[in-house]
């Protein structure tokens, strides 16, 4: 096995670990808010609760698309199954929105309506613990979004990212409730919910431009033609097109040769262009064609 293939099997069972990781930190947090709510009655528990439910399905289309993503390529999918990962960010944003409409509801209703609380030291506690379990796995989340790139990973840490404010703000809200501020629990639930939203679009917006074949960043293009440059006999490089299939990034591009240089020459450049985009890129898809100068000057 090449070190290539060595290093994205090791990346493969990180972005793998970080998805049973979320699986198994929802499952905690569900619990944990359900005695919470039954305890206090608190409107910022439940939300956060409900979060914490959707938060689970989430986690769990996002494992099972991670893995699906990670299916080699066959003959009926010659780029892999890569935008599976996309798929999966787009169903945690439509998860996140609906959570987060759920709590903006719930909080109005609650603000016309209010209820008092019971409980409160339980409450706290219980939501503390669960600012103390999400902050772990969010800081790990990100580690592995970093070192991997994966989307869905991104994606669910970003959803977690918005529970850590979520649950401070529902931990405020009690506090300040024992202070004699009733409203403050449902105000600070609308607030929640509505960062909620703006989150779930950021993670919608990515997902969605994965999937049309958004370009690479401009820093990402202007790497590969720094790189496509480097072999003195390349001339220029144009009519570069880049998308990204979940991991994959997905390059085809032109190279201007000398139009003497010989069919096996040219080739043997072309292939040394191709290398060291995969030692820049660890998981990388390059077609690269060939044009001789005297075409492009025609």
């Amino acid at each position: 096995m090449s070190d290539a293939s060595a290093q994205k099997n090791q990346l493969d069972q990180l972005i793998k670990l970080a998805s049973y990781a979320s699986v198994c930190v929802a499952v905690t947090l569900l619990l944990l808010k359900i005695f919470a709510w039954f305890s206090t009655g608190s409107v910022g528990v439940l939300a956060s609760l409900v979060d914490s439910f959707l938060d689970l399905l989430a986690s769990l289309l996002n494992m099972f698309a991670i893995r699906y993503a990670m299916t080699p390529a066959d003959n009926e999918h010659r780029f892999g199954h890569g935008k599976a990962e996309s798929l999966a960010g787009l169903g945690q944003a439509l998860f996140i929105s609906g959570s987060a409409l759920f709590l903006i509801v719930f909080s109005i209703e609650r603000l016309v309506n209010p209820t008092e609380l019971h409980a409160i030291n339980i409450g706290s506690i219980v939501v503390g613990a669960s600012i103390a379990i999400t902050f772990v796995l969010v800081a790990f989340q990100r580690y592995v979004a970093n070192k991997t790139g994966s989307l869905a990973i991104k994606a669910d840490s970003l959803h977690y990212a918005s529970d850590l404010f979520s649950n401070a703000g529902v931990l405020v809200g009690l506090v300040l409730y024992q202070q004699g501020i009733i409203n403050a629990d449902p105000i600070i639930a609308l607030i929640i919910g509505i960062y909620i939203l703006k989150s779930a679009y950021d993670i919608g917006d990515e997902a969605i431009h994965h999937l049309l074949d958004h370009e690479l960043s401009e820093e990402e293009q202007d790497r590969i033609i720094e790189i496509a440059k480097k072999p003195p006999e390349i001339i220029d490089v144009h009519d570069l097109r880049t998308r990204q299939s979940g991991r994959t990034k997905i390059v085809q591009l032109h190279l201007v040769m000398d139009g003497l240089t010989s069919l096996m020459q040219a080739h043997a450049i072309a292939d040394e262009v191709e290398d060291a985009l995969k030692n820049e890129f660890i998981d990388i898809d390059v077609l690269i064609h060939l044009d001789p100068d005297s075409e492009i000057q025609e």
